[in-house]
């Protein structure tokens, strides 16, 4: 397709959009009843209430529908291709792994937010030391895979240097040595620890910011502080922030695949996690065994988002 074509396609969409929004305002002008209210409001909902049958629903559906049938889709196997990845071996590797990755990344990088944005709480260099943390959230997964790449790169690498000046050597693999499990794979979850940790100090500052003050010189004056006010005053305030970041960062950590992918990891050193070991199957045309893992990873991922939205509304109550 030639640029003129995309060009006409373009300014074709564009119109069209302007068309509707047109429609839909002269409707909202005419329509002055409660049966024009209906209308208005069918007007705005059913596009988007069709995106989601067709970009959400009808997706979820065809893959549950698909973790039943072969490879091919042509035969119905029932629960074959979930015994196939439940009574494999390698395949309680990967869950073991990615049940690492899930407690081990929130937990890490929200403490260490919350740390951070509690000792650069009002200080001086408060906006400087906020950028360079959340410097790596700028940074795409893959970048930032790239970068530690080099970092634990064997002789050449700066953790090497790092572990040479120290007396213990510099010729580690790290992240590729078989027997190193599971510190391979907390080589790769330091990855995700560094980027998200940006995130975690971000809303917590906020939130720690948000603290009325009066609770705050109370407490003061009723001699509490440093590790006291931290304790009793800090953490049940910003509680509810505390569980929206765990639970943000849980679903990500869920669908994590761009660090295994871009530095080349996996399954050669058990390394590997449900959205890589998807990616993977896929690939290699195993559309049952893969539909069974998304299946897996939206059953693990949806208690989260509604724990998730359950905490918001009732932080939205108070």
């Amino acid at each position: 397709m030639s640029t003129g074509e995309k060009l006409v396609q373009m300014v074709i969409a564009i119109a069209l959009f302007f068309a509707v929004v047109s429609i839909i305002l002269l409707l909202t002008q005419r329509l002055r009843s409660r049966s024009g209210e209906l209308v208005q409001s069918a007007a705005f909902l059913l596009p988007a209430l069709l995106l989601i049958v067709v970009g959400l629903l009808y997706p979820a559906i065809n893959t549950i529908y698909s973790s039943f049938r072969d490879n091919l889709g042509h035969q119905w196997v029932g629960l074959d291709n979930y015994h196939a990845i439940f009574g494999s071996d390698a395949e309680i590797k990967v869950l073991i792994t990615t049940a690492l990755w899930v407690v081990v990344t929130p937990i890490a990088a929200t403490f260490i937010g919350l740390v951070y944005a509690v000792l650069i709480d009002r200080a001086n260099f408060e906006r400087l030391a906020k950028a360079l943390i959340f410097l790596p959230m700028a940074i795409s997964l893959v970048g930032a895979s790239i970068i530690w790449k080099f970092v634990y790169a064997p002789q050449i690498g700066l953790l090497n240097a790092v572990a040479g000046a120290l007396g213990f050597g510099s010729n580690h693999t790290w992240y590729q040595d078989l027997n190193h499990s599971p510190w391979n794979s907390l080589f790769l979850i330091a990855i995700l620890v560094w980027v998200q940790t940006g995130f975690a100090m971000t809303v917590l500052s906020a939130a720690i910011k948000a603290i009325p003050t009066d609770i705050v010189e109370a407490a003061r004056l009723d001699g509490v502080g440093g590790m006291r006010m931290f304790r009793f005053i800090t953490i049940p305030s910003i509680r509810p922030t505390i569980i929206v970041v765990l639970t943000a960062i849980t679903i990500t950590t869920l669908k994590a695949f761009d660090i295994v992918q871009s530095i080349g990891a996996g399954g050669a050193w058990h390394t590997n996690v449900l959205a890589y070991d998807f990616y993977i199957r896929q690939s290699q045309g195993q559309n049952g065994t893969a539909a069974v893992i998304a299946v897996l990873i939206f059953v693990l991922v949806s208690p989260v988002v509604v724990y998730n939205i359950r905490q918001l509304r009732k932080a939205e109550a108070r």
